[in-house]
């Protein structure tokens, strides 16, 4: 059986080929629809993208402007602790106050007690606050720890110490009053003429070298409460903790003072920015040494340790250098001369 051919009119074919080219036309015009509106989503979505680039630069330089402004308005407050090398550190702030723009205040108290009077609380508290002209500022001297929220201020100001071996400072200490130092060579001491070592004073039980003596460090960081100046107190021991824990930036130790810098160099280059070098490198921050210290014998240490008070004062002591040493160990690592954290 034969294939047979199915043929059109002329005609028909003709509207067939006609009906072909409209469909085809019709097919690439919507083709050319679909493109052109592609091409408008991107360009719409590009536009949001780089809204939103520009939306979250001009957050970060809000951000930045904040805290710039935040930065302007800090204040730093060293209540430093006697013969911790507090006036080698206290000299890299002069020094570096005018670089980086900041200033730096000396507290004084009357008689240089450490505790304020009240009145006297009140007063520093506002002058601290409210003295804009003077911010950012530093201050320092040998004060006891004052909390600010006591008196009604939301921003308090940022604590910083440090504190030194307890019998390694009162031997210093000692000494410093016989001989004093390199600092103020010409300056006469209280206690100048006095030939007696240490080992003697402690041998003859001396009283300024009693025990006693030794209780300095913790009411420090206790603070302005009268149990914190009764010798021996458990209560000041525990409160200088956890003001040491909850109220202080940073509590660093004598013997590791290069790292209590480099730390606060990284911590706030507003302040410290150069610190670090500046301590490796200047002669003012290793210039405060104490004439003629000579060092306890073992028997002398022995016989100050077996005292309650040098107990209490080392284990703050150790309680500071653990703390320290836990905040230094998560902070910053020195890479080709830079501070990193």
């Amino acid at each position: 059986m034969g294939l047979s051919r199915i043929t059109m009119p002329p005609k028909i074919q003709l509207l067939a080929v006609l009906a072909f080219g409209v469909a085809m036309l019709l097919i690439e015009n919507q083709i050319q629809r679909l493109d052109e509106s592609r091409a408008k989503l991107e360009r719409t979505i590009a536009r949001h993208e780089v809204a939103e680039v520009e939306l979250r630069h001009g957050d970060d330089d809000g951000k930045r402007e904040a805290v710039l402004a935040h930065e302007d308005d800090a204040v730093i407050i060293y209540n430093r602790v006697p013969k911790t090398a507090s006036t080698s550190f206290t000299n890299i702030a002069y020094d570096l106050c005018g670089k980086n723009r900041f200033h730096v205040l000396h507290i004084n108290t009357s008689k240089n007690n450490p505790v304020m009077s009240l009145q006297d609380q009140v007063r520093f508290v506002q002058n601290v606050s409210a003295w804009r002209e003077m911010k950012p500022a530093f201050y320092h001297g040998h004060v006891a720890y004052l909390d600010f929220s006591k008196y009604g201020v939301t921003r308090k100001p940022m604590y910083i110490n440090v504190v030194r071996d307890p019998i390694e400072r009162l031997v210093s200490y000692y000494y410093f009053l016989r001989f004093g130092d390199d600092y103020r060579p010409g300056l006469r001491r209280r206690k100048q003429g006095d030939k007696k070592t240490f080992d003697e004073c402690v041998s003859s039980g001396g009283s300024d070298c009693a025990p006693e003596k030794l209780w300095l460090q913790i009411p420090f960081f206790c603070g302005h409460h009268a149990e914190c100046w009764n010798v021996g107190s458990k209560w000041a021991l525990e409160q200088a903790k956890y003001n040491l824990l909850n109220e202080f930036l940073l509590v660093g130790v004598t013997e590791e003072l290069e790292d209590f810098v480099m730390i606060l160099e990284a911590a706030l280059p507003r302040f410290f920015r150069g610190a670090t070098e500046l301590y490796r490198t200047g002669k003012k921050s290793h210039l405060r040494k104490t004439t003629e210290k000579k060092p306890p014998t073992k028997e002398t240490t022995a016989k100050l340790q077996q005292s309650d008070i040098w107990k209490m004062e080392n284990d703050f002591y150790e309680f500071a250098l653990e703390q320290f040493q836990f905040v230094r160990a998560h902070a910053v690592r020195e890479k080709n001369g830079e501070l990193r954290w």
